[in-house]
């Protein structure tokens, strides 16, 4: 669906993206992770069209990106793109009537976007009157009022609390039940781990690693993580060379990876002699794997 082949993107002397590749298949939800600067806006400002690029080609649906684009894209930034004036039914109206809707169609389109986001019987309210959660909603709702064939949500839940996260968390994943693609940038790692069938993780403008859960993990040198906190931190670390374990450090904390399961008792036995405060196992998860992608590999 989405095809982004050896994409470069100067700001100035700035390279921000750097033979950017990606890859999003039909009826499949891509998480896209990276930190700020990363190129996520970038990336998703080249597809709208909505910035120039160097180098490259990018091909939506087979074809090459042009205006014609806009009619299989839709796009939910991450600042809502409302009129608060206007109610839920007048903007939908209006960004109907901009991708050529009218009549029947444009009443049809209302209609189906507001049901499918839960905001059907708020559809004369102002928008200013509305929650964070259901604004957030009418936003994608916006982005599907021209039935897309590609989505793009940029953190579609950021600021939102738990139950509004989770009411557009089972949005996301009905949309993609009705076979839409979507691609997805988010912060939050919760998010993208229930989310996305593929992840890819990006830094300084290329993508470091991409798979799904299980393929990501491999990419962390051991099976568990032991982190530990003690004030002989370089006598543990020479300990665990010895024991043949790699270590790192995941937000400050002193972490080793281990190539098999050990029961805790048995790591504390191999650590005797160092003076411990804590030791804590832990599976390996997203957030190792993007903490591992972005300062290791």
């Amino acid at each position: 669906m989405l095809t982004i082949q050896n994409l470069n993107k100067f700001y100035g002397k700035n390279k921000v993206l750097n033979n950017f590749n990606l890859q999003i298949n039909s009826g499949e939800i891509y998480g896209l992770l990276g930190a700020n600067g990363a190129g996520k806006t970038t990336t998703i400002n080249l597809i709208c069209g909505l910035l120039t690029y160097d180098s490259g080609e990018i091909f939506i649906n087979g074809e090459k990106l042009s205006q014609k684009s806009k009619y299989i894209l839709g796009v939910a930034p991450q600042e809502n793109l409302l009129y608060h004036q206007l109610t839920c039914e007048e903007n939908l109206a209006f960004f109907g009537k901009i991708y050529g809707l009218k009549g029947w169609q444009l009443k049809t389109a209302i209609f189906e976007n507001l049901k499918a986001v839960n905001l059907l019987a708020k559809k004369d309210d102002i928008v200013t009157t509305l929650s964070g959660g259901m604004q957030r909603k009418l936003n994608i709702a916006l982005a599907l009022i021209h039935h897309p064939q590609l989505l793009i949500l940029d953190e579609p839940t950021t600021g939102l609390d738990i139950e509004s996260r989770y009411e557009i968390w089972q949005l996301i994943l009905r949309l993609k039940q009705q076979g839409m693609t979507i691609l997805l940038t988010t912060h939050l790692l919760d998010e993208a781990e229930k989310l996305g069938d593929r992840l890819g993780i990006i830094k300084e403008g290329k993508i470091m690693i991409e798979g799904n859960l299980n393929q990501l993990k491999q990419i962390i040198p051991g099976k568990e993580l032991i982190f530990i906190k003690t004030e002989e931190e370089e006598e543990a670390i020479l300990l665990g060379k010895k024991l043949g374990f790699s270590h790192r450090y995941y937000q400050g904390e002193l972490v080793f990876l281990i190539n098999k399961s050990l029961e805790l008792a048995e790591i504390i036995n191999l650590f005797e002699g160092i003076n411990l405060t804590s030791i804590t196992k832990q599976s390996i998860n997203l957030q190792s794997i993007y903490i591992e992608a972005t300062n290791y590999l």
